[in-house]
């Protein structure tokens, strides 16, 4: 199993329109292309220098096959729906392999 997590630093200024995008739009997107299975937002609770609010969204997926035709397939289009934020965020992208749960 596989976690494509996206750490999303957001200015305050747009932080609620963000915020409810994210929720109604684009996160359902995310899990519509039927390669991400759950999908878990968090708040990360450190105040930056910069300032802005950080939110962890993690997607499961089965394996890096998987995420790999999500990259050719999906994410040029679903970063692209981002756009009106633009300037307004910073995202990073890390891709975690899960060895065990408990």
């Amino acid at each position: 199993m596989y976690i494509y997590n996206v750490t999303i630093n957001i200015d305050e200024s747009v932080h609620d329109q963000w915020l409810d995008w994210m929720k109604k739009e684009h996160i359902p997107a995310m899990l519509a292309t039927g390669k991400f299975y759950k999908a878990l937002m968090t708040r990360v609770q450190v105040e930056e220098e910069m300032g802005g609010i950080t939110y962890s969204i993690q997607y499961r997926t089965q394996n890096k096959e998987t995420l790999q035709k999500y990259y050719i397939e999906d994410a040029p289009s679903l970063r692209a729906q981002s756009k009106p934020f633009e300037g307004k965020m910073i995202a990073f992208r890390t891709e975690l392999e899960v060895i065990s749960e408990h």
